[in-house]
């Protein structure tokens, strides 16, 4: 196997999926709250979102912080580790926009 591809197949294992890269974008403008992410993303389902961001906590992406209010406070935030997926998603985002342009 070509080492470039086992690459990309290690970044897709731990970014990919329908929403782990939508929540990586807006964890990159800040701390965000679960009902936050949600108004944000409302075709993802509660569990769907739930599992992302657990899966994004497992693999030391995204920080889960508990507040110890009544009701629950938690919020999530990009780990130091997660940061480093800035350029990546920026980059991610400029072929977005020129591929919903048009212009291939």
């Amino acid at each position: 196997m070509n080492p470039a591809e086992c690459s990309v197949r290690a970044a897709l294992n731990i970014i990919g999926g329908k929403w782990k890269p939508v929540i990586i974008y807006y964890l990159m403008e800040g701390t965000r709250r679960f009902g936050e992410l949600r108004k944000e993303m409302p075709d993802a389902t509660q569990k769907m979102l739930t599992q992302q961001l657990r899966e994004l906590e497992r693999d030391g992406i995204v920080a889960r912080k508990v507040h110890q209010v009544v009701p629950p406070k938690v919020e999530y935030s990009l780990t130091p580790y997660g940061r480093t997926l800035r350029p990546v998603m920026r980059e991610l985002c400029k072929w977005g926009e020129k591929h919903m342009a048009g212009k291939r």
